[in-house]
């Protein structure tokens, strides 16, 4: 009872009960946090602790960042929610935390845009044809593809050589362009360029043989929406196959690559996949990179 009776008097303050909304809808930085309640760092990280301390939040680490998600049981968060109607501001928080998201995203397409057209010639982490061809190789002969995260295609031009059909995705308008453009140059007519994002694709469900994630997946605001949006559109006996950074602590990629996370354990794959219905789920690092920050490939594979 003791703990149900702090719990309810720390939410009784606007900004914590603002905070534990916010943390329901979406795991949320300091920084993010300040910007959505405007407020300054001090002030929010104080709210913070006195939730984590209360059980309330919790976080974790992405090298120098912490991020903050709900801990605080359902029935709470129920009541809660019923109390903020007698906060005008809880909902102005909503359109705000939208628009956060948003940066996140554009910080992203902006790097990826600026990209277009020179992305064969720049190095990106962790792409190597070694780990591509040990991906290829498990799959094949002809059959839909769709290549989530494509870029400007290099890789979807490489298994349009063989499939009866690739579906390239990508979320930078620019990067559709020129891939479509080079497609259409090269005279690759099973080649096909969609502007979309890897947690709503453009595509039915169903209908895809292989969904392949190179390099894709540490893009992604939500892996596991990504790894689902993967599930939906594939057939019954499709299969999926990630290229993916290794965890690592090149803290620089942030801001180098636009990289939302720091890579993925091979257990974080895996319970990725099987969270998502995925079966015959396997694992392996196929390659290390053989200078500094020596970042290591993860291969996972799985079957709907």
């Amino acid at each position: 009872m003791a703990s149900i009776l702090k719990s309810l008097r720390l939410a009784a303050d606007p900004n914590r009960l603002r905070v534990l909304l916010l943390l329901e809808r979406e795991e949320l930085s300091v920084a993010e946090l300040q910007e959505i309640l405007g407020k300054g760092q001090s002030r929010i990280s104080t709210h913070l602790a006195q939730l984590k301390q209360a059980g309330l939040v919790d976080h974790r680490r992405m090298g120098k960042n912490a991020f903050y998600r709900i801990k605080a049981p359902a029935e709470l968060m129920q009541l809660l929610r019923q109390a903020a109607r007698e906060i005008p501001e809880a909902e102005q928080d909503i359109e705000a935390l939208r628009l956060a998201l948003r940066k996140r995203r554009d910080k992203m397409r902006r790097y990826f845009d600026e990209l277009a057209g020179r992305f064969g010639k720049q190095y990106v982490p962790g792409r190597s044809w070694k780990g591509i061809a040990e991906a290829l190789l498990k799959l094949m002969p002809p059959m839909v593809i769709a290549d989530l995260g494509a870029g400007e295609g290099t890789i979807s031009q490489l298994m349009a050589q063989r499939a009866r059909k690739v579906i390239a995705i990508d979320n930078s308008e620019k990067m559709v362009e020129f891939g479509a453009e080079l497609a259409r140059r090269h005279g690759i007519g099973n080649l096909e360029y969609r502007l979309g994002d890897l947690e709503d694709v453009p595509i039915r469900a169903g209908t895809v043989d292989l969904a392949f994630l190179s390099q894709a997946l540490h893009h992604a605001v939500h892996p596991e929406k990504a790894i689902a949006e993967a599930w939906r559109i594939l057939k019954k006996g499709g299969r999926i196959a990630i290229l993916d950074l290794s965890r690592h602590h090149f803290e620089e990629a942030r801001e180098l690559y636009a990289d939302l996370w720091l890579g993925f354990t091979e257990l974080e794959v895996a319970k990725y996949l099987k969270g998502a219905g995925f079966q015959n789920v396997e694992t392996a690092l196929v390659h290390k990179e053989e200078e500094a920050p020596y970042f290591e490939t993860v291969l996972a594979t799985g079957v709907k």
